[in-house]
């Protein structure tokens, strides 16, 4: 069976008119993916019923999350099932907290996630051993890695790189209250066609 889209998710599928009157009769078979493949444009797998599934996302990356539905009948649907894995856990105490640790992993280019109060990363001795010495206290589970803190630019771009920065992130999650437009103002330079171009460049 061959994907070319995802369809909605199961989150939503009571809302929309996805459910349909066969919602109560349809079996739901799970795709398992690694956290490490839900960006892959192109991904053949089994189901967890054995069906053979290929996903070929080949105008834009898919993003596959928990619950995102790839097929749909009056019989079966197929949701994406994240797995879960072997993960660093940070509980974020206080705002110094937050940026430390969101600077410390992205400066080692792992991936970060958050859910709830936690920052969350693949597991990493040396890292993982680096934490503890310095006091942040993380925790070494098996986790679903579902909630990414994105960043249109990699962590280490300097001058001249547009969009939104992984610092200008880790200000986002310590102050709710700030905005890009507080990094823009700084800039005497700066008017307000440029700071809408900014804006317009977040990737939620």
């Amino acid at each position: 069976m061959i994907i070319q889209e995802k369809i909605g998710n199961l989150a939503d599928l009571a809302a929309s008119n996805l459910a349909g009157p066969a919602k109560g009769n349809r079996t739901i078979d799970r795709f398992p993916v690694e956290w490490y493949e839900t960006a892959k444009r192109i991904l053949r797998k089994p189901t967890r019923a054995g069906r053979e599934l290929a996903l070929r996302f080949l105008k834009e990356s898919p993003a596959l999350t928990e619950g995102d539905i790839l097929y749909i009948d009056d019989k079966l649907l197929i949701a994406v099932e994240i797995l879960p894995c072997d993960a660093m856990t940070i509980k974020m105490s206080t705002p110094e907290t937050i940026a430390a640790a969101c600077y410390e992993i992205g400066n080692r280019h792992l991936p970060l996630f958050i859910e709830k109060d936690e920052l969350l990363a693949p597991f990493e001795e040396p890292l993982f051993r680096w934490l503890m010495a310095n006091n942040y206290n993380p925790s070494r589970e098996e986790r679903k890695l579902i909630h990414p803190l994105r960043s249109t630019v990699a962590a280490h771009a300097h001058g001249g790189a547009t969009g939104s920065s992984l610092f200008s992130r880790i200000l986002q999650l310590t102050n709710p209250n700030s905005n890009t437009n507080q990094n823009t103002n700084s800039n005497p330079n700066s008017n307000a066609s440029q700071n809408t171009g900014q804006n317009t460049n977040l990737n939620p």
